[in-house]
């Protein structure tokens, strides 16, 4: 198998610049790495600054580079699942795998995955230096906000293993993120919707065109959207990339027990190939068969240089394993985990809540930054909703609870809903708790905050307060 890796440097750069953190070293902790890269490039109030001259820059001067085959996803819904698809299968074929997501739950460690194992803070830490030296050597500082500082560390890290495959997921757009300055060898493209309209363009149109940014010329692009914008498409013929469309390169069928997928082989081949009887993937949701597909189409692709087998993929999509993303956790009440946290993932939600089938009541803690649409989600999902949670989140981009509560009110048509507000999640799911009956369903959803404030402790496995009587 190919290696991706470089080697580590024995010491760190003399230049590592001290005048800003004059502590810091490659031993610091992640957690004062992280603190530093907060102060490092003060944005406005989304703390964004598009653009990839200055992390292209420092990763050159890193001569950071990726020897193995690298995936970039790309999207505005299915991202994650897709990445976690892709890296469960290719671990099941035997294949060295490294992810990089974004955002995290609970530990910033999430972000990078070695092998389905979240890697070592005193990893992230080290590329952290790294980046520091390349960043600020004597009378030539470069600015990095944090994601670009992170994302960097990050990628450097992952090219000091031996691995055989790169899983990179785009945190925003795709044409201008960080994560671009890496050279795909397959782009996949996942559901394309509205968020991020005021950095990303106001219709799918033009956020389209951003996400089509990961293409590369002559090589693979899977576009697992059955409804494409046309910039997406233009964008693919202009570059000369090899795409291929659900719906019409590849295509996937299912009843209530299995699913099966067809696929052309690859550019210039027309012959098919098929996957039937496949169980369905272990990630719940209506949506996850389009992204199962999706990830099918790519590794078909990419086969030449990373085979696998049938029961690699029977056993990658049986095993496959993501949190937050309608996450079912038995108990009495039944808890559900969703960071759907725009319009279009908010109606997959609503459902996916409708097919699970009754419940006496439904008990939903929500919290969601302050630059979403709101008013749509709010409706899409209020009528399987009847006891709302609204939960303050540490984070300035927030909502308040009571701003989320007050959208809420405008727009409510229910009388026999109700509401309240907390200061955090954790106090929002506790409420909850103690409110519900052993029936009941509780689910916590919206903002990466939400979902991750009560998951501090680990996964809460719920007793309502009858049980314990």
């Amino acid at each position: 198998m190919a290696a991706c890796m470089q080697n580590l440097p024995e010491t760190l750069p003399e230049n590592l610049p001290h005048a800003r953190d004059a502590a810091l070293t490659a031993q610091s902790p992640l957690a004062d790495w992280l603190a530093h890269c907060e102060r490092l490039h003060p944005m406005g109030p989304n703390g964004i600054d598009m653009g990839l001259e200055r992390v292209r820059t420092v990763a050159q001067r890193m001569g950071l580079r990726f020897d193995c085959p690298v995936f970039t996803v790309a999207g505005t819904n299915g991202k994650g699942s897709t990445c976690a698809m892709l890296e469960s299968i290719l671990g099941q074929a035997g294949f060295k795998t490294g992810v990089y997501t974004s955002p995290h739950l609970v530990h910033f460690e999430e972000r990078m995955r070695l092998n389905g194992e979240a890697a070592s803070a005193t990893k992230i830490a080290a590329a952290c230096a790294m980046v520091e030296g390349a960043r600020a050597p004597k009378g030539s500082e470069i600015a990095l906000t944090y994601f670009e500082f992170t994302t960097l560390a990050i990628l450097w890290a992952l090219a000091q293993e031996p691995l055989d495959a790169v899983v990179l997921e785009v945190g925003l757009g795709g044409r201008l993120d960080a994560v671009n300055i890496i050279d795909t060898d397959c782009a996949i493209i996942t559901s394309i919707d509205l968020d991020h309209t005021e950095l990303l363009g106001p219709d799918r149109e033009t956020i389209g065109r951003e996400k089509a940014g990961i293409m590369r010329a002559g090589r693979p692009v899977v576009v697992s959207d059955p409804m494409p914008p046309q910039s997406v498409l233009d964008h693919a013929a202009a570059l000369g990339a090899d795409l291929g469309r659900i719906g019409v390169d590849f295509h996937f069928s299912g009843d209530k027990q299995q699913w099966g997928w067809a696929g052309r082989a690859a550019a210039g081949n027309d012959d098919l190939r098929r996957y039937s009887g496949l169980a369905y993937p272990a990630l719940r949701g209506a949506n996850q068969l389009m992204n199962a597909a999706g990830v099918l189409a790519a590794l078909t692709a990419m086969r030449e240089k990373l085979p696998v087998t049938a029961q690699a993929v029977r056993n990658g999509l049986a095993f496959v394993e993501l949190p937050g993303r309608f996450q079912i956790i038995p108990g009495q009440p039944t808890l559900v985990l969703d960071v759907a946290h725009n319009p279009h993932s908010v109606a997959a939600l609503a459902a996916n809540l409708d097919a699970m089938g009754f419940f006496p009541t439904t008990h939903a803690v929500f919290g969601a930054m302050a630059d979403k649409d709101l008013a749509p989600m709010l409706a899409k999902v209020s009528p399987v909703i009847d006891r709302w949670y609204f939960t303050d989140l540490p984070s300035p981009r927030a909502a308040s609870g009571t701003t989320l509560q007050a959208q809420w009110l405008a727009q409510n048509t229910r009388k026999d809903a109700t509401s309240a507000t907390f200061a955090n999640p954790q106090q929002a799911l506790d409420a909850a708790i103690a409110a519900a009956d052993p029936a009941d369903r509780i689910l916590v959803f919206g903002s990466f905050y939400t979902v991750g404030g009560v998951l501090q402790h680990g996964t809460p496995r719920l007793q309502a307060k009858h049980l314990n009587s």
